[in-house]
Parts: C-alpha cells; structure tokens; sequence
C-alpha cells in the first residue's frame, strides 16, 4: 500500500496539484468581481461570496455605467485607446532605434550611456512623482506648451518610464542578430534608416509584441500616473481614472465599481490571451539565437 502511494505521488503530479492551487488562488479575486459584477449594492454587502442569483443584474450595471455622466465610458475609453496605442509605438520604435544604435556602435560612452538607461528599471516611480509634477511646471514655463492634463504630456511621460525595460530587452535581443545581415543590406545601397525599418525591426518582431503587450497592459491598466499629470478632474480621463470617480467619500457604489472594472479589464485580457504565444516566443527567441 505505502508502495502504491509513493508511486502515485510522483514529483509531476506534485507540481500538478501546486499549479491548480496556486491557478485558484490568483483567479479568486477576479472571480469575485465577475460574480459581484452581477450583484446589486444590497447583495454584495450581504453575501460577496456567494453565486449571484440574477445575471441580468450584469447588463443593468453596464447600462448604468454607459449613462453616467460623471464616468463618461465612451470618451474614457477612446482617451486609453489613443494614449495606450500612441505610447506603445513611441516606446516600441524608440526603444529598438536606441538598442540597436548601442549593440552597433562600439564607443567608449556605449556602455555608460546603456547603464544610464538601466538606472531607469531601478529608479522606484514613488521617488520621481514630485520631481516629475514639478519638471512638468517647469517645461510648461519655458516652453509655453501644457503638458499637464493632455494627451501628448501623459504619452512623453509613458515614453519616459517604459524605455528603460525596452531597451534592456531590444539589446540582448539584438546581439543575437548576425552583423552579416545589415551589412549586405548596406552594400546594397541602404540608408541607415533602411536598415533598421526593413530589415532589423522585422526581426525584432517576436519581442516587439512581447514589449506592446507587457507595456500595454501596464499603461491601460495604470491609476498613479495618470492621476498624477491628469488629475481625477481632468478633462483627458483614462478608464482608471473613471472608475476611481465611482468611489466617493461617503458612498462607494460597489456594484458599478467592479462591474467598470470588469468592463476596463476586458479589452486587455482578450489583448493578452490573443498576443501570448507571441510573448513566450520573444522571451524565449533572443536566447536560443
């Protein structure tokens, strides 16, 4: 019989059971809200663990959430999509331009001026929110632009904090690269330019998606920083910063709460399962080159 049991209890299966509980422990919450989203106010407060009785009460909420004006959803979302995809291309373009010119030319400066991007991915952002409100004020002083609560100051700041990463990654990724390749294309009469969009930023591909959808998910997802440039009062609200209006002081309206967050993690989570055979191959791709 204990023979029988120890071959049953192999290490795999071990590491089986560990998977599914830890995959239930990771998807409790987000099961609490899909269920809670279905839930009226009353109901949540009385039982948030349980089933909901009434999933009709999910397309209540939505409605509720689409009519409100202090959410405003439609012009909410629209201000995400052109902030989230904006800053994606700019980080994704200029981060691999940067790599690459660090993989490619050999000065002395290369390497610090590498270290110096990596100082970025070390640097916590609580210790840069002060500094970079006032380096905001200070910009808008010398320059008369307005950087505070506009697209284009919240996308230079995203463009500010996501390189770092990307560059890190765009550089290992492009050691693995052989040389032969852009010097026939230069031999072949192309600019440098050439180069890189037709030739290297094709091959970059499979980590070029990885970057999209991890920095992606990042800035869709993001309060801190919007809430910091933008403010809740803004006029250029993100869906974090809408569904934040939903909390007030005195009352918390729970059940429009989770049903916006459902509602604004959707787009994302379809993103992520859509793109994650793409972000496993450019994790693994640079390494096995």
């Amino acid at each position: 019989m204990q023979k029988a049991l120890k071959g049953f209890f192999t290490p795999k299966l071990f590491l089986e059971l560990l998977g599914i509980v830890l995959l239930g422990v990771f998807f409790f919450p987000f099961m609490m809200v899909i269920f809670n989203s279905a839930k009226n106010a009353s109901e949540i407060i009385a039982t948030p663990l349980s089933y909901p009785e009434d999933w009709s009460n999910l397309i209540k909420n939505i409605q509720e959430i689409l009519s409100r004006r202090n959410i405003d959803y439609y012009r909410s979302f629209v201000n995400s999509v052109i902030i989230t995809s904006v800053s994606l291309a700019a980080i994704g373009v200029f981060s691999g331009m940067a790599a690459w010119i660090l993989v490619r030319t050999k000065t002395r400066y290369s390497f610090w001026i590498f270290m110096f991007f990596l100082a970025g991915m070390v640097i916590p952002f609580q210790v840069v929110m002060l500094p970079l409100v006032r380096l905001l004020e200070t910009l808008r002083a010398m320059t008369g632009i307005q950087f505070k609560d506009t697209y284009h100051g919240v996308i230079l700041v995203y463009i500010g904090f996501g390189t770092p990463l990307s560059i890190f990654l765009f550089h290992g990724f492009i050691k693995s690269i052989p040389i032969d390749i852009e010097e026939a294309a230069i031999i072949d009469g192309c600019s440098k330019a050439q180069v890189f969009f037709l030739i290297v930023l094709p091959i970059l591909k499979p980590i070029f998606v990885t970057l999209l959808v991890l920095n992606g998910m990042w800035i869709w997802n993001d309060y801190l920083l919007p809430v910091l440039v933008i403010g809740l009062g803004g006029s250029v609200k993100t869906l974090p910063l809408s569904v934040a209006n939903l909390a007030g002081f005195y009352d918390k309206e729970w059940a429009l709460i989770l049903t916006s967050v459902l509602m604004a993690a959707l787009p994302i989570l379809i993103l992520f399962l859509f793109a994650q055979k793409h972000i496993i191959k450019g994790m693994t791709s640079g390494a096995i080159k």
